[in-house]
């Protein structure tokens, strides 16, 4: 069955889609390209662009995006029944949790057809969403996998929703959000590479002239605090008075369990009490930006994180936000305005969505990709 809309889907191999991808990834390559050699070179200024720069983009990202979003908004959303094919808790714990549903949309001028959502419900609430149940939902016309449940629909769909009895759409109806496609991953990868590439080659000197003061003399020690093993794991460890990075070998990431508490226990020298400013993990890096000594500013000891519960910060972000196919991910750890906060952005083809913890690592705020 083929489902027609009344407008063509957007897609991820236009021109315009696939020079956002090739200046997302150039993006990403030069951000973590300035934290590694910044790192290495001592370099305080490169370094901070490393971060910053991620942090400049997704807010450019959000502007850009006003005008879509308004236009988006002013789309008035078509109205249907759907019946609960199955629902599954997918985590959370909060009072309001994700829930993935597989319905049956049956909208009353064209075919029915099935969708996949997770929307968050609350505890209370949960009851009343069980299969073969009915319920009213909305959803852009030229979109039909953008499916949301209105929670509190007018009297007239209630009462519908009451009455009605809806047959299963097969599982060939099913629509989603079009695939990226090779083109666009590609773009991507292209960009990365040329930001990173562009950071090595601005800063090639700097380099070599660090290798040259690196290489010990035969009465001398090395002085690089580098790291690497021969067996199937590896890291670099840099550290200076302003910061400290840690760069994990091909295949680990920080999400792996004690992965992190190693890297911070190196940063910090075990019984090190300097306090930082900045945390940010990535994928296989992670950038400490410390307190400088002697003065009074908020810092916090990175070794109290909450570093058990980054993997579900992670996994909440990736999948209950909208963004369904995440390309970068990073979480920031910060204290500028007396409680640490942890910040979770997730970037993907969708947008930019992110959610903030507390301390303890428990979810305070969510904002979903628009």
């Amino acid at each position: 069955m083929t489902i027609t809309t009344g407008a063509a889907p957007p897609t991820h191999n236009s021109p315009v889609a696939l020079a956002r991808g090739f200046l997302t990834g150039g993006v990403v390559g030069t951000s973590l390209a300035a934290l590694v050699v910044g790192g290495i070179i001592e370099n305080t200024a490169l370094f901070v662009t490393g971060w910053v720069l991620p942090s400049v983009y997704g807010l450019l990202f959000f502007l850009a995006g006003i005008p879509r979003r308004a236009r988006e908004a002013a789309v008035v959303p078509r109205t249907a029944l759907a019946m609960i094919e199955s629902l599954k808790a997918v985590g959370g714990e909060t009072s309001d949790i994700p829930v993935r549903f597989e319905l049956t949309v049956a909208p009353d001028d064209g075919p029915a057809h099935r969708v996949d959502i997770t929307q968050d419900i609350n505890l209370v609430d949960l009851p009343d969403y069980r299969p073969r149940g009915v319920v009213v939902v909305q959803y852009p016309p030229d979109r039909p996998w953008r499916v949301r449940i209105v929670k509190r629909p007018t009297p007239e769909w209630e009462d519908r929703a009451a009455s009605a009895r809806l047959d299963s759409a097969p599982g060939t109806a099913k629509v989603a959000a079009p695939p990226e496609g090779f083109a666009f991953g590609f773009v991507v990868f292209l960009g990365l590479l040329l930001g990173a590439a562009t950071v090595g080659l601005l800063f090639r000197a700097d380099l070599f002239d660090w290798d040259d003061a690196a290489k010990p003399s035969p009465a001398a020690k090395p002085s690089v605090s580098s790291t690497s093993s021969a067996s199937s794991t590896s890291s670099t460890t840099v550290v200076s008075s302003a910061s400290g990075t840690v760069a994990l070998g091909p295949g680990q990431s920080f999400l792996d369990k004690g992965e992190l508490d190693r890297a911070l226990d190196s940063l910090t020298k075990g019984g090190d009490t300097r306090e930082a400013l900045t945390v940010v993990v990535q994928e296989r890096l992670l950038a400490v930006v410390f307190s400088p000594t002697g003065t009074r500013t908020p810092g916090f000891d990175p070794r109290t994180l909450p570093h058990d519960r980054f993997p579900a910060l992670v996994k909440e972000a990736t999948t209950t936000l909208g963004v369904h196919s995440p390309q970068t991910w990073q979480i920031t750890a910060e204290r500028l305005t007396g409680s640490l906060v942890i910040r979770v952005v997730v970037t993907g083809a969708e947008g930019t969505a992110s959610l903030e913890a507390d301390g303890r690592g428990e979810v305070v705020r969510r904002a979903p990709a628009r």
